[in-house]
């Protein structure tokens, strides 16, 4: 059946496939980044860890994998697929730099802009802060008390974080896994080398708005991204725009590393161009 489906079919499959390896793996450090970013008293990333499984033991450190789980399964193949069908469609699978940054700059406006919802509830989550008996739940307790908007809180800050992030990562891989493969590495370890590289340029610079994002989901009614950073700044100053940088990086590094891996492992298991 998967064999006989369309090529957009298997890059959905592919990209679900990858997305949900990554999130089991390290749904601790996306738990420990939202910690930092929320918490009144700053701790370091180890002694976040530490605070929570003094307090909820070892499972508190997948805390929102459900939520995580709805928002990425879906959310990754959709970006892996409509990715897939504009370098094919337009770039004939050959797309130069600009065309790299563009594509994986629509393509994450449109997985992230679909999956909103999910990724205010799993902040929430994971924070600590909420207690929902499940993602229909959460939703439906959003939308009654705080409107459609409550579900699109920050989706502003998500898309100012996720699109330059896909963009300048797809076009930093595209670069690194040419080069690569010129080498004498093997291509798995080529593709986990482009993506290691790629994902730490591109989480550097994406930093500021993830933290903005987190703080505007986990606020009520009345947020606005202009309130949030001040309130930032207020705070600790610039130092507060790089809160959780520590978790995020290597969690953004290493997922996007292996999400790429396992992509490009099962386009060629489904003999996908």
């Amino acid at each position: 059946m998967v064999a006989g489906a369309s090529p957009l079919v298997k890059a959905f499959l592919a990209g679900s496939m990858s997305g949900t390896c990554s999130t089991l793996l390290f749904q601790p450090l996306d738990v420990v980044k939202t910690r930092l970013q929320t918490a009144a008293n700053s701790k370091s990333m180890t002694g976040e860890l530490r605070a929570i499984m003094t307090d909820q033991g070892l499972t508190g450190l997948w805390r929102g994998l459900r939520p995580s789980l709805y928002r990425t399964v879906p959310g990754v193949g959709l970006y892996f697929s409509s990715m897939h069908w504009m370098r094919s469609s337009i770039c004939q699978g050959r797309p130069s730099t600009l065309q790299s940054l563009l594509i994986g700059a629509a393509a994450r406006t449109f997985a992230g802009s679909v999956m909103i919802p999910f990724t205010v509830v799993k902040t929430r989550v994971e924070s600590g802060a909420f207690q929902y008996r499940s993602v229909p739940v959460a939703l439906h307790s959003i939308l009654t008390t705080e409107g459609v908007r409550g579900l699109t809180r920050g989706l502003g800050p998500t898309l100012a974080r996720d699109v330059p992030f896909s963009a300048l990562y797809l076009a930093f891989y595209d670069l690194l896994k040419a080069q690569t493969a010129s080498s004498s590495l093997s291509p798995d370890a080529g593709h986990m080398l482009a993506g290691l590289g790629s994902g730490l340029l591109a989480s550097l610079v994406t930093q500021p708005a993830d933290v903005v994002k987190t703080r505007m989901q986990m606020a009520g009614k009345g947020a606005t991204v202009v309130a949030t950073i001040a309130t930032l700044h207020r705070e600790a100053g610039l130092v507060s725009f790089a809160a959780g940088l520590a978790p995020r990086m290597l969690r953004r590094t290493v997922m996007a590393a292996l999400a790429w891996t396992v992509y490009e492992k099962v386009i060629s298991s489904l003999k996908l161009k």
